[in-house]
């Protein structure tokens, strides 16, 4: 059963795994003159290679995270209903525990985990938490790296309402995450383009342990998961995660009508 936390395993939580990261080579959208560029070119679909290790990808001087519990901005007229879904996982990514027919079940990015794993979840890991943080296990029941996803299937369910799972772009997304292991915090973005299963975003800030992130649109339902980026300090470049549509079409688990809003 979930119990919470005490000292020993708190002290899993400290150190942090590198961050991954795909490349990748084929374009996407509409070319623009090198004179048209001004910040923010083109995003660029990806094929993915085995992951590698690369750099943070924060995008711009700041980073631009909000404690959960704090949080007043655009999206917070749903971001109270949908947080404690979100979990620490192995004290090194980040999921969010989704509705589905067969059972609600964790998603999170494939390269954070192995199929078979059994992973250690803590929901409610937050500076001035609102309740005390519930820890339980999974054990990895689907993992991939194109899509770049996994399915953690809990030993046991907290008292959570799981998030919706949609294939809908908003002008604003936002990403519940917890980077470097540390409390729950979200940050915002625009949304640039979605292709070859990737949604791209920019000025939307993520770090080592953001990684199976949830991505959400302005309803608050799960349009991707945050897997990779190459934004840097000077605010180029965008950070990018695969679509839920495409988790939905590669897993076994999940169904086509477990996304509810097309």
């Amino acid at each position: 059963m979930a119990s919470r936390p005490h000292g020993p395993f708190l002290k899993l939580w400290g150190p942090i795994l590198a961050g991954t990261f795909f490349l990748g080579v084929s374009a996407c959208g509409k070319s623009v003159p090198d004179e048209e560029i001004i910040e923010e070119p083109a995003p660029v679909c990806v094929k993915t290679k085995p992951p590698e290790v690369r750099r943070l990808t924060q995008c711009g001087p700041t980073a631009d995270f909000t404690p959960i519990n704090s949080y007043q901005g655009e999206f917070a007229d749903i971001v109270q209903t949908r947080e404690d879904a979100v979990v620490l996982i192995d004290g090194r990514c980040t999921g969010t525990l989704i509705e589905a027919s067969a059972g609600p079940v964790v998603v999170t990015a494939g390269h954070c985990v192995g199929l078979g794993d059994r992973s250690l979840l803590v929901f409610n890991f937050e500076d001035a938490s609102d309740g005390d943080p519930l820890v339980t296990e999974g054990t990895v029941i689907e993992q991939s790296f194109a899509p770049d996803y996994a399915l953690i299937q809990l030993d046991v369910l907290p008292p959570v309402t799981p998030v919706l799972l949609s294939t809908v772009a908003t002008e604003r997304l936002a990403i519940i995450q917890h980077p470097r292991g540390r409390p729950k915090v979200i940050a915002e973005g625009r949304f640039l383009d979605s292709c070859d299963q990737l949604v791209y975003y920019s000025d939307l800030d993520t770090l080592v342990g953001s990684s199976g992130a949830g991505v959400l649109n302005r309803q608050g339902h799960l349009l991707g998961i945050h897997t990779d980026g190459d934004c840097d300090q000077r605010g180029r470049g965008s950070n990018r995660g695969w679509t839920m549509d495409a988790i939905v079409e590669a897993s076994p688990y999940l169904q086509s009508d477990d996304i509810v809003e097309r």
